[in-house]
């Protein structure tokens, strides 16, 4: 794999990816944040050596790099996830390419589903921890202990500075920020009656599929790491409805601004 990485981050470096110091991962319905940044270059992950590609419609496929509020940041526009056939050291993949270029702090976005029913779609959710549901870890290959500390610390797997700072933004802003548990699971079919029971009985405030493979590789690389929740639907399983993948896309459009404003005013602040 460190082979690979080189050769990846050479490329980029020759494309003119110079140092950023911020990395962000936009999720599901959340590709706007790109119109706010000052694109430099941008490349299709299908040209990156070694990079895998989008395979979900509604994900891009694009690495820009570029200013955003005076700093430089390297933005996935379009993630990978497990469903797509990925192993999870190919979803985690551009964190460590990221990670090599430069970056010192990375921002994650997704949409998710609400467990917890005091949260409402359309409304945010900060991530203070997670669940891993994913079967697997992404440290587990062979050789992890050459890319960083194979027995990565999870006590604190989320920035708790950040994490204040965006909930002052927050409250600065108007914006309805929940914080919560986040749980990962494969997909990509949604949850049942009773997964949706499980789910909250051990703990979790909201569920999707993505995320934490990141965040695992990111704190293995000694980064610091946020990440927040568009909550694009409620998971009730005593009243619960079909889900329109449309209505889920449009539902984290929706909310979109919210999440828009608080990365930039975050960005501000590092």
């Amino acid at each position: 794999m460190i082979k690979y990485i080189n050769e990846t981050v050479e490329y980029l470096q020759d494309k003119g990816f110079d140092n950023p110091e911020i990395g962000i991962v936009l999720g599901t319905g959340l590709g706007q944040l790109i119109n706010h940044v000052n694109v430099l270059k941008e490349v299709s992950y299908n040209h990156i050596p070694n990079f895998p590609t989008a395979t979900v419609e509604f994900h891009k496929g694009k690495l820009i790099y570029g200013v955003l509020e005076g700093k430089k940041v390297i933005v996935m526009q379009g993630r990978f996830h497990l469903y797509e056939g990925y192993t999870l050291q190919d979803v985690t993949y551009p964190v460590r390419i990221m990670e090599k270029l430069g970056i010192k702090t990375l921002l994650v976005s997704n949409a998710a589903g609400a467990i917890n029913l005091n949260f409402k779609k359309g409304e945010l959710m900060l991530i203070e921890d997670h669940i891993n549901l994913q079967g697997s870890s992404p440290l587990a290959f062979k050789g992890v202990e050459l890319l960083g500390e194979r027995f990565t610390d999870m006590s604190a797997p989320y920035d708790k500075a950040i994490n204040e700072t965006f909930k002052a933004i927050a409250k600065q802003n108007n914006i309805k920020l929940h914080e919560g548990v986040y749980a990962s699971v494969v997909g990509p079919q949604l949850e049942t009656r009773a997964e949706y029971r499980m789910l909250k009985v051990i703990g979790a405030d909201a569920v999707g599929m993505s995320t934490v493979p990141e965040i695992i590789v990111a704190n293995h690389l000694k980064l610091k790491v946020a990440a927040v929740s568009v909550l694009t639907d409620e998971c009730d399983p005593d009243s619960l409805k079909a889900v329109d993948i449309g209505e889920i896309i449009e539902m984290a459009t929706k909310a979109e601004p919210n999440m828009i404003t608080l990365f930039k005013e975050l960005i501000k602040t590092l």
